[in-house]
Formats: C-alpha cells, structure tokens, sequence
C-alpha cells in the first residue's frame, strides 16, 4: 500500500476510535526545539529535572527506527464555571472528572495494536507520560499552534485539548505544520496573576500557580504564590479561560468519562485541608490528581484558606 493511503487509513482509524483530531509529523523533519533549550537555560522548569531528557530531542533513543509520530487530540472541554466563592477551592479543568491518562491511553492502545498488525511494524505511545516534546511535535504535525501562554491552542476547541502520540517504524508523509494564530492578543500575559508568562509562549515555572500546586514537593507554597492563589488548589486555567479562542470556539466534549465529578465543581477549602485518606481516596476517584497526593492537596488548601477574602494584597508581585 502507498504511504499516503496508510496514513490516510491511520488517520480514519484514529477519529474511529475516538480522537478529535489527528496528523503526522517526521522524524526527519522535527519540530524547532531551541525554545525549549532557552527554557531550559533560563531555569524556567523549576525543579522538573525530568525536562531535561536527552531523549526528548531524539526519538530514536525511544524507539530505535522510528520514522513518524501520530500525534492525536481529544477535547476535554465541559460547559461549567468555575466557582467564585472565596472559601471553595477551583481545580483546573483537565482534572474535573476520570484521569485523561486512561482516557487517551485505552484509545492509543488500540490504534497502536491496529497499526502493529495492519501494517507489520512497531508503535509506542505515549499520553504526557514520555520524554517527548508533544506541544511541539503536535504542532509540527498540523494538529494546532503553541499559543502565548504555551499550550497548543487549535481551532476547533482553543486549547481544552488532550495530547496523546504513536511512535511507529512507518514511514509516512507527514501533514504540514501548523502556523500561528495569536496575532496580537495578550490576553493571557495580563491576566496571568503572578505574571508567569516572561515572554510570548514562555512561561517561567517558578512563578507559575500550576507548577506550584501541582509539582512542586516544598513544605509549603511561596508567599507570592499564596497570595495570588484566589482558591487554586489544583492546576490553573486563567490563561485558557481569558483565551479568545476557547471563549469562542470550546465545544463541549463528547466523552462522558471527562464530565466533573460533582464534588470537584466547589470543594469547600476547609473540607480539602482536613481531608483524611480516605476523604482523598472518595474526592478523587480515578482522577489525574490522585498524584498530587494528600499532603500537598491540603498544602494547597491551607495556603488558599489563609488569603481567602482578602482583597488587601498588592497586585504587584515581588520575586526577588
């Protein structure tokens, strides 16, 4: 069969099993990562020292005679507001309801297994879960572009989008790759509340609401994170939820298993910082934040209760 007609058939496979969108990039022309190594240089990943893999600028070292990367999208998005009542704790919408990892994952499987045995050759997939450049190499593969606020922004959904890639010993011609579309809008730099956005799709982790609530292991958040956490306690969507693109184009998903658990909508931040194990085990059941684990959730939650109403504090952020 032409390589043009497997990858047309892959492609079909992909949106059969479930995915929103689908494309493919080569190896031999990979996306631009000396973004990427400025972030890296810069500090900017905190203490992620996994982001820096070598691998994550060498397929080949993950699957030795790979020669093109599926590169697949699933929208996430649900029509629900995030709560603004200063004593309720907001969980980034990625996690509201079953963890995208399974989600996407069952998916890639299956289309992995097809491709393996349609086509005689080897796939490995990956859901956030490998030392690949997915934002980058999505983009490289037509599925959307790398917005100012870093995170791969499409047409069709803005960016509540799900990422999910096949590394495969097929050589298929690749989609083109996408162009960007921000123009001038800034929208997301000043909302950001601690100004983490440095720059137009850099965003220094160090200062980021997301990295510290759900990465960052310290024994307690830094003060210009606390006071700026407006009852984030989990994840960050400010940049996303002022983004043009999602506020005209999020559609509301399709996949039930990605609808919030109720008690994820409004969690009461006194309930999430005296939550016990067992407390934890009811509140996030299958979900993507089963690994922020217990002691950093109630980290989270205590730092939120303690500026919880108060309107006092300076806009300005000091990070010296």
């Amino acid at each position: 069969m032409h390589p043009s007609a497997v990858a047309t058939a892959i492609k079909q496979a992909a949106l059969k099993v479930g995915f929103d969108k689908v494309g493919i990039a080569h190896v031999d022309s990979p996306p631009d990562l000396s973004g990427l190594n400025q972030w890296l240089a810069a500090g900017h990943q905190a203490d992620m020292g996994w982001m820096e893999n070598p691998k994550r600028w060498r397929p080949t070292e993950i699957l030795p005679g790979v020669r093109s990367l599926v590169c697949v999208a699933l929208n996430y998005y649900t029509p629900h507001a995030h709560s603004t009542d200063p004593q309720a704790g907001k969980l980034s919408r990625y996690a509201w309801g079953r963890d995208y990892h399974r989600v996407l994952g069952k998916r890639l499987k299956a289309l992995s297994a097809w491709m393996e045995c349609e086509y005689d050759c080897r796939t490995r997939f990956y859901v956030d879960t490998g030392p690949i450049a997915e934002k980058a190499w999505a983009m490289q593969a037509g599925l959307g572009w790398i917005g100012k606020n870093s995170l791969l922004l499409t047409r069709e959904f803005g960016s509540w989008i799900f990422l999910g890639e096949i590394l495969t010993s097929l050589d298929l011609p690749p989609d083109r790759p996408h162009s960007s579309h921000c123009g001038t809008c800034s929208r997301c730099l000043e909302a950001c509340p601690t100004e983490a956005i440095v720059a137009d799709g850099v965003v220094d982790s160090n200062r980021c609401i997301a990295y510290h609530t759900l990465e960052s292991h310290a024994a307690e958040l830094p003060e210009a994170i606390a006071q700026h956490l407006d009852g984030w306690v989990a994840g960050c969507d400010i940049c996303q939820d002022v983004c043009p693109w999602n506020q005209r184009f999020a559609t509301p998903t399709a996949i039930a298993d990605f609808e919030p658990y109720p008690q994820n909508l409004a969690p009461p931040l006194s309930k999430l910082a005296a939550s016990t194990p067992e407390d934890f085990s009811r509140q996030f059941p299958a979900s993507a934040l089963r690994r922020l684990k217990l002691e950093r959730l109630q980290r989270n939650a205590r730092a939120a209760l303690r500026t919880a109403g108060d309107k006092s504090h300076s806009n300005s952020v000091d990070w010296e």
